[in-house]
């Protein structure tokens, strides 16, 4: 087995799209990413995307092919300071700065370049203050960002920066390309497996290439053996802990629990799950948003203020970020799961959904249609309409139907 200190995903990420597996939509001749790369011209942009699927794989090829320096940051570790550095080596304010060495993994060129890669990886994790201070460098080009999420930018990235970046979608590898994947590991690692193990490590990995070759060099270290069965793989699987998955049961487990925690007022369990989400590594405003949702859908009527309360969190989560937002986590946790209870005003709607759907666009009554011409108040548009009336304002055909009762 050959051993090294360098993860083995890292050690076989390839240089150039000839080695790149997956993502054909992307980068197969023709594609947007191919002619980006062979042309040159490379915008800023955000790839969105599950984990292990090469978004990381990607930006290092983006940055090589312009020749610009690369700084690789994490959104998790980096804030205001390092990027000011960033944007102080390449603005004439920064001609005698350097970005510290040990800060990034990027080359340093011999001059002040005119601009910059910039990849920030989680960039979801960038609260709305930090985002803001990228804006005008990316706008003006002194940053090409590429950001990577794993989250819908459309609610992690500020509207003003989302519509400077081009956001590419990254998709699951198929169980094909990770096979591929999987055994180009081995040949690294000088080992053999069998089918049965590669299968294994296929399934298991359910589209995140990391994971896979994660495993397979936990397995090879701790058997040190010439070749990895899949009994080997699953004798090591069993001996970690188990992880929070963001996309696995684990996940869509703590955050069931949380709401029903809520719906029961159960204030102590509410507060331990929402906890143990965050201490798992979940975003905080993932969970801000599912409180959003509920301050309407469990609370709805018997609290109004649920709503705002809520609102306001998630709010305050993306203007502070961790670790100190996660007070105002538990503070809007503490009053939603401490609330009164109403589904009525939800019940109803879904109610009035299904007659929409059973019945299709029944005619609206002529008294309370638009009447802005001439010809549609003669045919009847408007015509008796009055603000305030116990008549029923609804189709002929479920006139009188009752959806809300308060």
């Amino acid at each position: 087995m050959v051993r090294s200190s360098q993860p083995l995903a890292e050690r076989i990420r390839p240089r150039d799209l000839e080695g790149f597996i997956g993502q054909s939509h992307l980068v197969a001749p023709g594609k947007p990413l191919y002619r980006a790369l062979q042309q040159r011209t490379v915008p800023s942009m955000i790839f969105w995307g599950p984990p292990g699927v090469g978004k990381t794989t990607l930006a290092r090829m983006v940055a090589a092919v312009t020749e610009k320096p690369f700084y690789n940051l994490s959104a998790v570790s980096a804030g205001k300071a390092e990027l000011r550095q960033i944007v102080e080596s390449v603005r004439p304010s920064g001609k005698n700065r350097r970005p510290q060495r040990d800060l990034f993994a990027a080359s340093e060129p011999a001059e002040r370049p005119d601009s910059v890669i910039l990849f920030l990886d989680e960039i979801h994790r960038f609260n709305k203050a930090q985002q803001d201070f990228l804006l005008p460098f990316v706008e003006d080009g002194t940053i090409t960002l590429i950001g990577a999420t794993t989250e819908n930018p459309s609610f992690e990235v500020i509207s003003a920066l989302l519509s400077r970046m081009q956001v590419f979608t990254l998709n699951p590898l198929t169980v094909a390309e990770i096979e591929r994947i999987i055994k180009r590991g081995v040949a690294s690692l000088g080992i053999d497996i069998d089918e049965d193990g590669i299968g294994f490590l296929a399934n298991y990995a359910n589209g995140d290439a990391r994971a896979a070759l994660n495993l397979l060099e936990n397995a090879a270290r701790l058997y040190r053996a010439r070749a990895i069965s899949a009994e080997h793989l699953r004798e090591t699987l069993q001996s970690k802990h188990l992880r929070y998955d963001k996309t696995g049961e684990e996940h869509y487990n703590t955050i069931s629990a949380f709401i029903k925690s809520m719906r029961a007022s159960d204030v102590d369990a509410a507060l331990y799950y929402c906890a143990r989400m965050i201490d798992s590594g979940e975003d905080p405003k993932f969970i801000a948003r599912r409180m959003v949702i509920f301050a309407s859908e469990d609370i709805g009527l018997a609290d109004s203020d649920a709503l705002t309360v809520a609102n306001d969190v998630f709010r305050a989560i993306e203007t502070i970020g961790l670790p100190e937002c996660q007070f105002n986590l538990a503070h809007g946790v503490a009053y939603l799961a401490s609330a009164p209870k109403n589904r009525d005003a939800g019940d109803a709607y879904f109610q009035a959904l299904e007659d929409v759907k059973e019945l299709g666009n029944l005619p609206i009554p002529l008294q309370i249609r638009n009447a802005p011409t001439q010809l549609m108040r003669e045919l009847g548009y408007g015509d008796g309409y009055q603000a305030y009336t116990d008549e029923s304002f609804l189709p002929d055909e479920i006139k009188g139907k009752r959806y809300f009762r308060a």
